[in-house]
């Protein structure tokens, strides 16, 4: 322990006996952060998601798992679309916004720039993401993989990207 520590663990956090070994096993593998966008000019919406596939083809799809009680997930299957834009290490701060957990006085969107498209929101700031239609779901009580017709893509010079590792970002 350092100096002015108190704990060497995080006192709130389950004991290692008692931690759920599926829960465990997704911490071990490494996920790209990336921000879920969907929704109308007067009504958009996003949220962080980290369960993400992309299955390349023709057509190519793009899988995501979502919370089923989730504002995106509604907006996705309103408008029938969504866009996928993948952090880099420089987006921390957007990740933890759109995940809720940092404050966002005026709504998720405010301060970003921001182009209303048929895909949903696009964060222009973010140079890597896809614009993918709806394709279908399977969803539980807890969840909706959700399955996105790739129909537009674009790429920049991502060199870090952001990643969620064993409960904390890290800089890939």
């Amino acid at each position: 322990m350092s100096p002015g520590e108190i704990h060497d663990d995080h006192p709130f956090s389950t004991p290692p006996d008692l931690r759920d070994p599926v829960r465990r096993l997704r911490g071990r593998l490494s996920s790209p952060v990336t921000v879920v966008t969907s929704g109308t000019a007067a009504d958009r919406t996003g949220l962080t998601v980290s369960s993400v596939m992309v299955a390349d083809g023709v057509p190519s799809y793009l899988h995501l798992l979502v919370g089923a009680n989730t504002d995106v997930w509604d907006a996705i299957a309103d408008t029938g679309a969504f866009v996928v834009h993948v952090l880099g290490a420089e987006h921390r701060e957007i990740a933890d916004r759109f995940a809720l957990v940092r404050p966002s006085p005026g709504g998720l969107f405010r301060g970003l720039d921001v182009e209303d498209t048929d895909f949903g929101p696009e964060l222009t700031a973010i140079g890597t993401r896809a614009a993918c239609r709806y394709a279908g779901h399977f969803d539980d009580a807890y969840h909706a993989l959700v399955h996105g017709m790739v129909a537009e893509v674009v790429v920049d010079d991502l060199r870090h990207p952001l990643q969620w590792f064993r409960g904390e970002y890290r800089k890939g």
